[in-house]
């Protein structure tokens, strides 16, 4: 699990045969569970320098694999210690989506983000979202887009800085939006004394 708060801009040094390498302040042990732009990666290899996480073809498939280069979001696993100030982020990427219109505003910026239209029954005004591990409010959502006003701190300690029209992201709609949605879709006559009923089990 993660939380959606980037701990650094770490730098791809080579990804090659599915190995991505990265340099970074933070210094994982081998086996530990990283997000790589909101991908959940296992380290399996270190050096003095460097360490090494290995994607598979499916993980490959659903990622927008072009951005591995230059700098990456990286996050370590939350510990059950930690302060969850984000939100619950599982690194398990839903679909790839891409940037269609940034505005800016007088102390903000808007992006508008497009998705696959089976995507967006999990997007949910004002909910949590991840993109690239970022954890992030949904402000407004469309038929096949969403919106999020980004503070100039995100803009300034993101790779949101560098992104344009065009750039494809790594989404992870929330977990408990999807859940409720697989628990309820083939219900109908939803009434609260069938939630609570529900709840009650828990």
């Amino acid at each position: 699990m993660f939380t959606g708060l980037i701990r650094e801009l770490a730098t791809v040094t080579d990804f090659q045969n599915n190995f991505l390498t990265l340099q970074s302040r933070y210094e994982p042990k081998i086996g530990d569970s990283i997000a790589i732009n909101g991908t959940c990666l296992t380290v399996v290899k270190k050096s003095s320098t460097t360490f090494t996480v290995e994607l598979s073809p499916e993980t490959q498939k659903h990622i927008a694999v072009e951005n591995l280069k230059n700098k990456v979001h990286m996050e370590p696993a939350m510990q059950l210690s930690d302060r969850l100030e984000g939100h619950i982020v599982q690194g398990h990427i839903d679909t790839i989506g891409e940037i269609i219109k940034i505005q800016k505003l007088t102390n903000a910026t808007d992006f508008y983000i497009k998705t696959p239209k089976a995507y967006i029954k999990y997007i949910i005004p004002k909910g949590s979202i991840a993109i690239d591990g970022i954890s992030l409010t949904i402000n407004e959502v469309f038929d096949e887009t969403f919106r999020l006003t980004i503070i100039p701190h995100t803009l300034k300690n993101t790779l949101f800085e560098n992104y344009k029209v065009g750039t494809k992201v790594n989404i992870e709609t929330d977990m408990f939006a999807r859940y409720l949605y697989h628990m309820f879709r083939k219900k109908e006559n939803i009434t609260w004394d069938t939630i609570d009923s529900i709840m009650a089990k828990y």
